[in-house]
């Protein structure tokens, strides 16, 4: 095999056999959408089946953001199109359902804004690492007339505790890497210019150690903390309700009149914007 596939704008680069990156490359802003669905299906189908790989970092070569919200332009009716996925869930929660308990270590790197899908790929995975001046972290949906739908409402509060989540769900505002390592939303932030030297060193450190005990430990740890995927199933469905609501469309409207989904300051102070709209 070689020792970079490139499916697409997500790179999945083998630094070891058992140290692996997966590199969002989506630019300008790495919006997610379904074009990235049989991408990232194709990197999580490679993390499940390969017996060598301990651990995984998942980071991003975009400027600004490690990864934001849902692609609106394309429309979550495209998502429809894809079959369910191995745990029953539509494909994006199945996703990040599989890589919260994949037999692997997983590690989020965030500099950046991570908006939406970017934070709920943070939060499936098993640690967060992010840059104390450059992260933002977010769930921005109900200031929109939304609901969160990738699983933060069933991962989050295990977290972070109920009133902190309810804070960061339904205050729908960014918050800083040092507010996010305080609350538990990050295992740390640390200084930017340290962040890409201490993930490293900590994937290497890991991926020294023995497969087959890391991943009895992370299984163990995983039956006392992860949320079952029936948890998971109604946020999906109340999004896609929540998306036909007239509310939740003039919103999405005023959002991309002010310059939503473009580059720009919307998109880079998106907790301000969507604390603009109006009752």
């Amino acid at each position: 095999m070689s020792e970079t596939l490139k499916t697409g704008t997500i790179h999945l680069i083998r630094h070891s056999d058992s140290y692996w990156r997966v590199t969002f490359d989506i630019p300008p802003l790495n919006i997610f959408g379904p074009a990235n669905i049989p991408q990232l299906e194709e990197v999580v189908s490679c993390l499940e089946t390969d017996d060598r790989v301990k651990v995984v970092v998942f980071d991003s070569a975009v400027e600004g953001f490690f990864i934001t919200h849902w692609d609106f332009l394309a429309g979550f009716e495209d998502s429809n199109k894809f079959p369910a996925g191995r745990t029953g869930l539509q494909p994006l929660p199945d996703m990040l359902a599989r890589i919260s308990r994949l037999p692997v270590v997983s590690i989020s790197l965030i500099r950046g804004r991570a908006t939406g899908v970017g934070s709920e790929l943070a939060l499936a995975t098993d640690m967060r690492f992010a840059s104390r001046e450059k992260a933002i972290l977010s769930q921005w949906e109900v200031g929109a007339g939304l609901v969160p739908g990738g699983g933060p409402m069933a991962r989050l509060p295990r977290l972070i505790g109920r009133g902190r989540a309810l804070e960061v769900l339904l205050g729908a505002d960014d918050i800083g890497g040092d507010l996010a390592e305080l609350w538990g939303y990050v295992n740390r932030s640390l200084p930017d210019e340290e962040l890409d030297d201490f993930v490293d060193n900590l994937a290497r450190r890991i991926a020294s150690f023995d497969k087959q005990a890391l991943a009895a430990t992370k299984h163990l740890v995983d039956v006392a903390s992860l949320p079952p995927d029936s948890e998971i199933v109604p946020e999906w469905r109340a999004l896609l309700d929540a998306l036909g609501r007239p509310a939740a469309q003039k919103r999405l409207q005023q959002l991309m009149d002010r310059g939503f989904h473009r580059p720009g300051d919307v998109e880079n102070r998106l907790g301000y914007y969507v604390g603009q709209l109006g009752g």
